[in-house]
């Protein structure tokens, strides 16, 4: 048995955690430099805003109907999300965090009413932390899936399922009638890994609801679309094909990308950017004990813009696998100063760290007295250490490289300023929720 807990409209949520007077208003929280909607109100769904929408499209929605646009702080939700999966670990004895607000919890060898124990889990997350969330119960993780898709459905839009699914969907402790009627009211589209392609072509081959993929032949689903496909159809029907992945592989690829502010014409604000771009990257690979071997830069103008247009990358290898933020960021500030073209205004930037290998394993080499890599043979893992250690401490940015400019000036990349009140700030101390 699985569960799934996944916050209710994540962001928005953990913004109301600080500002209890947003509870009743539509709220959305943007990308960054305020692009586009990431997270919706249930009262801004109501309006009709799309996931993805752009701000300048729903932006008449403040003047006609409150809207209350918010510039997203990811290390705010960050913070709250490791706060609420700390609490959801004690659903179950094993846990797969699969995304910032999403949890899968094993439950084999729980006892008792999981339904009940799930509702306690769901009430202390909300006293605890102030995030409301929908916990969902199946065989396997995508009917977890689903029945968490039931459980928030149900709450949110009364009359389409069941009133005791809302908040706590348990699809095994359904009768094969009750779990047809609910397989029947659900849409196809609405399925853990069927996407907008996909759905289009089931249903236009009769494959509306969710009770027609289930009594569908799983052979002939991999003969007409995809292994992947037939998978989520044997799970439909109750047979375990995704294990719970309690401990994730590291990732082969990093990035740190950012659209800027401003448009960005001079290479010096570029250099400044990319610094801090591949600065944060490095970090990433060190937190997950890995080297990389090659770095990837790129920098381009605004589509959207009818400046000229102007789009370049290059991939620039390290003479040997490092995390070692000086040698990341030399190799991609020299990467840039290969690629960048001045007449352009420049709109993002990114630093992409390439065929990363696990740290424990490295390649010895031996010292030959060769001057110009006498430096890079030292093992500065100490070093690094100590910078991590201190920016983790005193916040991020206090330690940086030089060509990351100085905090005094004034940064012609940086994004937009955060839309909100005009003084107020998030702090714990304004937690108007009670703490374990």
């Amino acid at each position: 048995m699985f569960a799934l807990v996944d916050g209710n409209n994540f962001y928005v949520s953990c913004e109301r955690v600080f500002r209890p007077s947003l509870n009743t208003v539509p709220v959305i929280t943007l990308s960054n430099n305020d692009g586009c909607s990431i997270a919706r109100s249930n009262e801004a769904k109501a309006l009709g805003i799309k996931m993805g929408a752009p701000y300048f499209q729903v932006k008449h929605f403040e003047e006609s109907h409150g809207l209350v646009a918010l510039s997203a702080n990811f290390a705010l939700y960050g913070d709250l999300s490791d706060r609420m999966m700390s609490i959801a670990a004690g659903l179950g004895p094993t846990q797969e965090v699969y995304s910032i607000d999403e949890s899968f919890i094993g439950l084999d060898g729980v006892r008792g009413d999981l339904v009940d124990r799930s509702h306690k889990i769901r009430s202390r997350i909300l006293q605890w932390v102030g995030i409301p969330c929908g916990i969902g119960i199946g065989s396997t993780k995508t009917l977890a899936k689903l029945a968490n898709h039931i459980a928030k459905t149900a709450e949110r839009k009364p009359g389409v399922y069941p009133d005791h699914l809302a908040q706590v969907c348990n699809l095994a402790a359904l009768t094969p009638t009750e779990l047809q009627h609910v397989f029947e009211a659900t849409e196809v589209g609405d399925v853990w890994g069927i996407g907008r392609r996909i759905s289009k072509q089931l249903t236009d081959g009769g494959i509306k609801t969710v009770q027609d993929l289930v009594r569908m032949d799983p052979a002939t689903i991999r003969r007409g679309w995809s292994v992947v496909l037939e998978k989520t159809v044997r799970e439909l029907q109750g047979m375990q094909c995704i294990g719970l992945d309690d401990a994730p592989s590291p990732k082969k690829e990093i990035a740190c990308t950012r659209s800027f502010g401003h448009p960005v014409i001079e290479v010096s604000g570029l250099t400044e950017a990319v610094t801090e771009f591949a600065s944060r990257a490095a970090e990433k690979v060190r937190k997950q004990h890995s080297l990389a071997c090659d770095v990837m830069v790129f920098i381009r103008t605004s589509p959207f813009r009818k400046d000229a247009q102007y789009s370049r990358s290059i991939v620039v290898p390290l003479r040997r696998p490092s995390a070692d933020t000086g040698a990341i960021v030399q190799a991609a500030v020299l990467g840039l100063q290969a690629i960048y073209r001045p007449g352009y205004k420049y709109a993002k930037a990114g630093v992409m760290l390439l065929d990363l290998q696990p740290d424990s394993v490295v390649q010895g080499e031996l010292d030959l007295g060769d001057g110009d890599c006498a430096d890079e043979l030292v093992d500065k893992t100490r070093l690094m250490t100590a910078l991590d250690t201190i920016n983790h401490r005193f916040g991020k940015g206090t330690m940086k490289m030089a060509s990351a400019g100085l905090d005094g000036e004034r940064r012609v990349w940086s994004m937009k300023q955060e839309r909100r009140t005009p003084g107020y700030t998030t702090c714990w101390d304004d937690m108007p929720v009670a703490r374990a």
